[in-house]
């Protein structure tokens, strides 16, 4: 972000005119305080808060078994750590699916609760009733089509979708059922980049890629996805910036290290009383191996 240029509040209007002008819209799945805070103030135009983040902050395997709960909790910590950016909420497994009252009762939880501005459901057309109803309520939703984590096996694992031209006749169908329920936006995850492409030429919204391509209206990305904070597995589409594993082995190691060799803390990080009130202390409580130390000169680094 320019220096000195003050930022404007990130709307659905911006995305809009971005998308018109050929802007591209940066989009970061962030679920934690600090990364809010420096990811705002850098001007990332769309936080938001990724089931994901259930696997790295809280050592799930799945998004699938990533609770409400705590994507609540990852949500209420970007709303403290944003202002600008646009807070989306990536709605959890099983709490959109089951009705249209169920979409929208938990859909607005997530507003009334988190203060959370749009939401984002993945899934197909065969979702579209329930996402147009939290539309109609009057909570934005940006649609999520191609790989889908919360339908692996029955898309068949985590492979790239829209290889064959018939499951690319799919996922634009499911892309265009999103839209005519209400969404705002589509983002593809991990479809070829030609389906993200001809979206983006032939849809009326912002279409975000993730993992599909640079042709879209913009890029989502997952924010430990950058730093390699998920060992596990680096995605293909992936791009590791810095890889802060080796940084914090390193740190780590040399904190254990300082601790076990006493030299850490050491004088510059403790405080120690004044040699009076040390003595008077130390008489007090009969400590008499430090009033012996302060009689015979010795007294504590500086």
């Amino acid at each position: 972000m320019a220096e000195g240029k003050p930022r404007k509040k990130v709307t659905i209007n911006t995305l809009m005119a971005k998308m018109r002008k050929g802007e591209a819209i940066t989009q970061l799945a962030a679920y934690d305080y600090r990364t809010a805070v420096v990811a705002d103030r850098l001007g990332v135009d769309i936080l938001c808060v990724s089931d994901t983040g259930g696997m790295i902050l809280f050592g799930h395997q799945s998004t699938v078994t990533v609770s409400f709960d705590e994507v609540m909790m990852m949500a209420k910590a970007i709303d403290r750590g944003s202002k600008y950016g646009l807070r989306m909420i990536d709605m959890p497994y099983w709490s959109f699916h089951v009705s249209p009252e169920q979409a929208v009762a938990n859909a607005g939880r997530f507003v009334a609760e988190a203060n959370a501005e749009v939401m984002k459901c993945e899934g197909n057309k065969y979702h579209a009733k329930n996402i147009e109803a939290i539309v109609r309520a009057g909570i934005p939703v940006q649609g999520h089509i191609g790989i889908t984590p919360m339908r692996m096996p029955q898309l068949g694992g985590f492979t790239a979708q829209g290889k064959k031209a018939k499951r690319a006749l799919e996922l634009v169908e499911d892309a265009k059922a999103m839209v005519d329920a209400g969404c705002f936006s589509i983002m593809c995850e991990v479809t070829t980049s030609e389906i993200a492409e001809y979206l983006a030429e032939t849809l009326p919204v912002p279409v975000i890629s993730l993992g599909a391509g640079n042709r879209a209206h913009g890029v989502h990305i997952i924010s430990s996805d950058l730093f390699h904070l998920w060992e596990e597995h680096v995605p293909r589409h992936s791009r590791i910036y810095h890889d802060l594993i080796p940084v914090m082995e390193d740190v780590l190691t040399r904190y254990m290290n300082d601790v076990r060799s006493r030299s850490y803390p050491g004088p510059k990080e403790t405080v120690f009383m004044e040699n009076d009130d040390l003595l008077e202390f130390a008489k007090a409580v009969k400590w008499e191996k430090k009033v012996d130390e302060i009689k015979s000169g010795v007294k504590e680094p500086a």
